[in-house]
């Protein structure tokens, strides 16, 4: 049987029977993020689609705007150790940002301070419109992502974010233990598939709505984000400045609906 690199078995004492048995977690490591072989970013990541989260980090953080100025993304077997990637442009003579190299992203929060947002914002386009997706369409989207999500099942210790076509039907899923890695996780492989725009799509995260998941979401032009968790105040405004529909507390039986409301029906 194939060894699973987002899941690890270890040890623990269970109480109050102290049962020493095995427990299955996620699994947490760092990658290194290059581009043309030049440091930009040490995110914490779940293993597992490494090219698509590095292409999506590239896209939503503004240093590509294009899957045709990505040549290819591959490991970097040259490093003194493991999990770094890199991303080779079509154009080798492109610079990025010298500020932004050698970032740390935690799990947790993405990428924190950065100061180019405004530049990253410049780069959101008009998001889709003239279309509507079912309340009882998005209710039932929260279940049928866990559904999917097979790592979560076997650990309970997983973010999960899914792209629905409006009637429903799932797209694309990815898994990891940052929120904003599975959204880039899905967005990468988006761009690698040369399937942005999405069109008229629903991006369901698990947990809160940050600003930054509404940022990421609105740069591959994803005119819904639906989370089962709260949104942040900025992560409304931000809605609301990029034309956003923006869904927080989905449940089966209701939710909330804090930006675009006229997408939902």
């Amino acid at each position: 049987m194939k060894s699973d690199p987002a899941v690890k078995v270890v040890s623990a004492v269970r109480f109050p029977s102290r049962a020493t048995e095995a427990e299955r977690l996620a699994v947490e490591e760092p990658l290194e993020i290059r581009v043309n072989g030049q440091p930009l970013a040490v995110t914490m990541r779940t293993p597992g689609h490494d090219a698509e989260l590095a292409a999506g980090f590239c896209f939503t953080e503004g240093v590509v705007d294009d899957p045709d100025e990505i040549e290819r993304v591959e490991p970097c077997h040259l490093a003194e150790y493991g999990n770094v990637v890199d991303v080779l442009l079509a154009d080798s003579s492109k610079q990025f940002d010298s500020a932004r190299r050698e970032l740390y992203l935690s799990s947790s929060c993405g990428l924190c301070g950065t100061r180019t947002l405004d530049k990253i914002e410049r780069r959101i386009g008009p998001l889709p419109t003239g279309f509507a997706i079912p309340s009882e369409v998005l209710t039932q989207l929260p279940r049928l992502m866990l559904q999917a999500q097979d790592a979560f099942a076997q650990t309970g210790g997983l973010h999960a974010a899914a792209l629905f076509t409006i009637a429903g039907d799932l797209r694309f899923l990815r898994e990891d233990v940052g929120r904003h890695n599975a959204v880039d996780k899905v967005i990468g492989g988006l761009l690698l598939a040369g399937q942005l725009p999405a069109g008229p799509a629903v991006l369901v995260v698990s947990g809160r709505a940050s600003f930054e998941l509404v940022q990421k979401a609105a740069r591959a032009g994803l005119a819904v984000l639906a989370a089962v968790g709260a949104p942040s105040s900025l992560a409304v405004e931000a809605a609301e400045r990029f034309g956003m529909t923006l869904v927080g507390f989905l449940k089966e039986e209701r939710f909330n609906v804090y930006a675009g409301a006229e997408r939902v029906m």
